[in-house]
């Protein structure tokens, strides 16, 4: 019996020895994507998990942005948080100001000794999630801009050129008349209007949006989106609204429906529609660079990006951490981002993946799916235009949302509305700077 209890452990102990030198250490990664987008970064991750064998990414969908941040901040109370945590562009300055939280990416990378060259992304993707050292802080992920999408069908059902340059807001504003004439029920209509009509607005024409370079420079920044130039565009498009040119739908993208089925003409809207319209629209289209005020400010300059990075959380082990680096490593890799950008219509994150997908020859064989690259890259970014860090932007955005539908339902009028925004803002944001002193 002893012979064979001996014979039983050490047969047992053979198996043991190689089951273990194949284990693999487990990387968690929680995001906010679902449907065509949660497929493809579980492509993502499954294509990193065949590509070596000493990790094992597992993707985990935690809710929308504002869901995902707030069950990251949970599970690091309760010492149960993911490596990896996706989270929106407005909620930056609430990480960066989460102290032992966060693991900024640039240590991940440079301990992990995986590939990473902070110069190989796009500087005005690259400079929203920088310290102001220099140091890249997250990891851009999903970034996008907003763009102009046109139903063409629905111009020349109008009577209208469907090639008319819409390049200004002077140029849409006489062609929203025109659509109208023409019997066109839905002559506008937008999603993420914070977004859009304030925020890439702002940067847009150079014109700040808060103080102290938007917040970059500083927490003890105040809104400034109440400015003469803000006002007159936020003016216009309540006449247009008043006048049923523009179709107010929600706060989000619930306009996307609406253009997407053909029900309107234009369609100001993240370049990441496109994988949406391009699967679902039955008319002919295209995508122009979101107009500018002529005139106003130093506008064209650059838009924004919208979307989200990946955070690095603290608590793990080194061995871990390599693992994070070198699966961040990869999907900032040239091939992945460009099939990323090809897919979605979010940015490359690298000038070298933009490349890769023009010389593919992308570009020529769908029109317009590089507007969204050149409206970032054509000018280097100022201080108005580098993009927004500031505390508490998600519930700001709310207040900024209610004072916007007050002005297209004719409520208030432009000025009295955004300057109730910045009042309202104003005492989220002495309340964030307190709070992080």
């Amino acid at each position: 019996m002893k012979k064979t209890l001996i014979g039983m452990l050490a047969t047992s102990s053979a198996i043991l020895v190689p089951m273990a030198a194949m284990a693999q250490t487990e990387v968690q990664f929680w995001h906010a994507f679902t449907g065509r987008l949660g497929e493809l970064v579980k492509a993502q991750v499954e294509e990193f998990n065949a590509s070596q064998s000493d990790y094992v990414v597992v993707e985990s969908h935690k809710g929308n942005y504002s869901e995902t941040l707030n069950a990251g901040i949970a599970a690091f109370r309760a010492q149960e948080q993911p490596h990896i945590l996706m989270v929106f562009e407005v909620g930056t300055a609430t990480m960066m100001a989460a102290g032992g939280a966060i693991k900024p990416v640039h240590e991940v990378m440079e301990a992990s000794g995986a590939t990473f060259d902070p110069d190989a992304y796009i500087g005005s993707v690259k400079g929203y999630y920088t310290s102001t050292d220099g140091d890249m802080l997250s990891l851009p992920f999903n970034s996008s801009t907003p763009v102009l999408w046109v139903n063409r069908d629905a111009f020349e059902a109008a009577g209208i050129d469907p090639d008319t340059d819409l390049s200004t807001w002077q140029n849409v504003d006489a062609v929203l008349d025109q659509l109208k004439a023409g019997g066109e029920n839905c002559p506008l209509v937008t999603a993420w209007q914070s977004w859009i009509h304030l925020e890439n607005f702002s940067a847009y024409h150079d014109v700040p949006f808060a103080t102290k370079d938007n917040g970059f420079a500083g927490l003890d920044t105040e809104l400034a989106l109440n400015g003469e130039a803000q006002v007159a565009h936020l003016t216009a498009m309540g006449e247009w609204a008043k006048d049923e040119k523009f179709i107010y739908t929600g706060r989000r993208n619930e306009g996307g429906a609406n253009f997407r089925s053909g029900d309107c003409a234009l369609f100001t809207e993240s370049s990441a529609g496109y994988a949406g319209i391009k699967a679902e629209a039955e008319f002919d289209f295209d995508v122009r660079p979101l107009p500018y005020w002529e005139g106003v400010g130093n506008g064209p300059q650059n838009t924004i990006i919208g979307g989200a990075s990946l955070w690095v959380m603290e608590g793990h082990e080194d061995e871990e951490y390599k693992g994070v680096g070198e699966f961040l490593s990869f999907l900032s890799s040239s091939n992945v981002q460009a099939a990323w950008h090809q897919n979605t219509g979010y940015l490359p994150i690298t000038s070298e993946a933009g490349e890769a997908t023009r010389a593919a020859g992308f570009y020529d064989e769908n029109p317009g799916t590089d507007i969204a690259v050149i409206q970032m890259t054509a000018k280097e970014p100022t201080a108005n235009s580098k993009g927004l860090r500031l505390g508490s932007f998600d519930q700001i955005r709310g207040i900024i949302d209610e004072e916007l539908e007050a002005i297209w339902s004719g409520d208030k009028s432009a000025q009295e509305a955004m300057d109730s925004a910045k009042e309202r803002g104003d005492a989220l944001l002495r309340r964030f700077e307190t709070a992080n002193k």
